[in-house]
């Protein structure tokens, strides 16, 4: 049995932000999806609802092995790890995911804010310097970029909260902020959120905002126009969505944003992006060249 077994069919079409989009360099695209593929694989075993805890930690460290080519038996770790090769990169932004997704297996509770953004350090911030490496983009915009990824993740948390729950008995929100509010986790199986959950979750959509608040510099800081254009889209479609964390209930409606309000979103921080790229005279303008990777 190998991880690739598990696949539940979920693609890059069906998640909350763009995912390797025609918006990006077309030499990029291939790399990022090799990484996307890798990555949902490896996230399908650890959330699946049939594996026992012991096979899935069996299955990622599988995947670890055919990515540094212990093995051969993990096709989307072959195919990732020949790219990278093919790339000159390292593998290191792929073995932080195995070790989110070996977290998600083992644990299921967090303690404070820093715990989850300990946890965001390997479930999201390597997704963003992964493809700032892929562009050959220096890495004084991983900060920016690790702002940035770690907010999408929280946002996915809370948008998700109620199944999380049910499905795998797994709870992002910490859990000081439930006792506190004189909430167990079981709240989070009612069919609308009280008011003290409310509280929380509002409380922690606005420490989401203050994360796209340092990421903000990241589209002037990335070289590469395309680029800078999706990464201006992510970050214009995560502020809209903590916009409606403020005003929705998770376990009620639906936080998601329609197809035309993301086009509309799209299309303002594309022209933004390259409104500022021209009166700041050319890409990158202003930003200081740091060390490639």
């Amino acid at each position: 049995m190998t991880a690739a077994n598990h696949r539940t069919g979920k693609g890059h079409q069906d998640e909350n932000f763009p995912v390797a989009s025609m918006i990006i360099r077309k030499d990029a695209r291939a790399p990022v999806m090799a990484y996307y593929a890798f990555a949902r694989v490896a996230d399908d075993v650890s959330d699946s609802p049939i594996l026992a805890p012991d096979m899935k930690l069996k299955l990622l460290d599988a995947m670890g092995a055919s990515l540094r080519g212990e093995r051969e038996n993990e096709p989307e770790a072959v195919a990732l790890r020949e790219t990278l090769r093919a790339r000159g990169l390292s593998d290191q932004h792929a073995q932080d995911l195995l070790t989110a997704f070996r977290r998600d297996v083992t644990q299921l509770r967090y303690s404070d804010w820093d715990d989850l953004m300990d946890y965001c350090r390997y479930s999201a911030m390597p997704v963003g310097r992964y493809v700032l490496d892929v562009h050959g983009e220096s890495r004084d915009t991983w900060p920016a970029s690790d702002a940035l990824c770690a907010a999408l993740q929280v946002i996915n948390h809370l948008q998700d909260c109620g199944k999380d729950k049910r499905a795998l008995d797994r709870v992002y929100i910490p859990l000081p902020l439930l006792i506190a509010g004189d909430l167990t986790p079981e709240v989070l199986l009612e069919p609308a959120a009280p008011p003290a959950l409310r509280d929380i979750i509002h409380h922690l959509a606005r420490r989401t905002d203050a994360l796209l608040d340092q990421a903000e510099p990241l589209a002037r800081q990335v070289k590469d126009l395309r680029l800078a254009i999706e990464v201006a889209i992510i970050q214009r479609l995560a502020r809209r969505l903590v916009r409606l964390l403020l005003v929705r209930d998770p376990l009620s409606e639906r936080v998601h944003l329609s197809k035309l309000e993301t086009l509309s979103t799209a299309a303002s921080a594309t022209l933004s992006t390259l409104w500022r790229r021209v009166t700041n005279g050319g890409a990158g303008a202003g930003v200081p060249a740091g060390r490639k990777p």
